[in-house]
């Protein structure tokens, strides 16, 4: 594998420099002196604000664009052999890396990497660990999966030694990473058009836990099933947390809340048991009990490393979110509307019963299906989590990177709700949505447009902005 000379900077090109990820890798290396440039289908603010730092955005991807002074070219896993510029630079003998190869070497430039993985929840967790590394004066590199309203952005690069990012399982990419800490969320069923099944995903994430060194140390969700099987024999230390006071093994846990209660937003505040320490509490300004695991999670890092305990407390309470993650829209008609990310039926299952505790007529929830593999193989599990909503609204099913529809639609997932004896409407366009909502939706009506492909717009469009 090619290796960057970090204290040599040179030429990078990213193709896809726009992605959330990309675009902040892109940000670190122009930080660190290097000439930075790409391409991306479409501008963006993403792409805009890189071109404000002086990096050279390409729109369109061409050949063209890979020219000989180029040192080494970046790709994300989206990116095909048959696109033109991965052609290009294969035949001009360019070295290549993955984005995941990228941060993994970068890694290596800190003494505490960090790497938050998880099937869901690494952006919100990973934020909450950021407020308190940033509150606790700590000065660290941040590199989120969302825009975190602290730094305006997704990406911050500091001068300690602290370096924080998402881990994400898909095609394997987070073992491509050298983190000292690891923090394991969860581990369920996802990304099947890459993973065999459940099975396969647990081996992964055990690999993952493997990385860590000796003088490391994973932080690790104890409702995990089988927690043994990603735990047993590592060299690391290892803390588990959880909701129950015991893990799956029948183990104590090293920490663990009690006496939840909500406000009537529906932010949870909570007591916190852990090692060492006297009761403490927590209140939150993010909804959900799911959110309770995840500051639990933050909680035992910031412990880990020294963080006061006025400093987490302070900075989870100030806390709102990332966009797209239970994101207050606005108000029209007396209509409360919220944004969210959830594309797996668990996540749709936490937002909407984070939903329930915040007082609503109706609660409608409209969602856009992401991917005709992700359908198809939780048809059922889809179908189940939505009911949780008074109404539901489908749009058709967002393709991103698939082409084949697998005979699976947004009507067949219909069917499958009205099949439980639950209300449900398809309609194809986002002007049939809106103009539907508008007719049927009433003041004192709670209104979340959930998925992750672009179904925040039929919210943006009723608000006007």
């Amino acid at each position: 594998m090619y290796q960057i000379d970090f204290t040599h900077p040179s030429h990078v090109y990213f193709v896809g420099i726009g992605g959330i990820s990309m675009s902040g890798l892109a940000e670190i290396l122009a930080d660190a002196g290097f000439q930075v440039s790409g391409s991306d289908r479409s501008k963006s603010s993403l792409t805009e604000g890189l071109e404000t730092r002086g990096i050279t955005v390409f729109y369109g991807q061409s050949r063209e664009n890979i020219t000989d002074d180029l040192d080494c070219v970046i790709f994300t896993s989206a990116i095909r052999e048959d696109n033109p510029e991965y052609i290009a630079a294969h035949e001009k003998n360019i070295p290549c890396l993955t984005r995941a190869e990228l941060l993994g070497q970068i890694m290596k430039n800190y003494s505490t990497p960090i790497a938050v993985s998880g099937t869901h929840g690494k952006t919100t967790t990973t934020s909450m660990i950021s407020e308190i590394l940033l509150q606790g004066d700590t000065d660290p590199t941040l590199s989120i999966g969302g825009m975190l309203k602290t730094i305006g952005g997704n990406i911050r690069v500091g001068k300690s030694g602290l370096f924080v990012t998402e881990a994400c399982e898909y095609t394997n990419s987070f073992l491509s990473f050298f983190p000292k800490i690891g923090i394991i969320l969860n581990i369920e069923e996802d990304h099947l058009d890459f993973f065999r099944d459940l099975e396969d995903i647990r081996r992964s994430f055990r690999r993952f836990a493997e990385l860590l060194p000796r003088e490391g140390c994973l932080i690790i969700n104890g409702d995990i099933p089988c927690l043994g099987e990603i735990t047993e024999g590592l060299s690391c230390r290892i803390i588990t947390y959880g909701i129950g006071h015991t893990n799956t093994e029948g183990n104590p846990m090293d920490y663990y809340p009690s006496d939840i209660t909500h406000d009537k937003s529906g932010h949870p505040s909570f007591h916190l048991h852990g090692p060492g320490k006297s009761l403490r509490q927590f209140a939150l300004n993010v909804p959900g009990d799911h959110n309770v695991s995840n500051a639990i999670a933050a909680i035992a890092l910031a412990d880990l490393l020294a963080v006061p305990d006025s400093v987490t407390a302070r900075a989870l309470l100030s806390f709102s979110g990332t966009d797209r993650r239970f994101e207050y829209k606005g108000k029209i008609g007396g209509v409360t509307i919220i944004d969210d990310y959830a594309h797996h039926p668990t996540e749709i299952t936490a937002t909407l019963k984070a939903a329930k505790n915040i007082p609503h007529k109706t609660l409608w929830c409209v969602f856009q299906p992401h991917t005709y593999t992700r359908t198809k193989a939780f048809l059922k599990d889809f179908a189940k989590a939505l009911c949780l909503a008074d109404k539901v609204v489908l749009a058709d099913i967002y393709a991103a990177r698939e082409t084949d529809t697998l005979g699976i639609s947004s009507d067949t997932l219909r069917e499958e709700i009205q099949a439980l004896g639950h209300e449900c409407f398809y309609l194809p366009s986002f002007d049939e949505i809106e103009n539907f909502l508008l007719e049927n939706c009433i003041t004192g009506d709670l209104l979340i447009t959930m998925g992750a492909g672009d179904v925040h717009k039929i919210g943006e469009n009723l608000l006007g902005i």
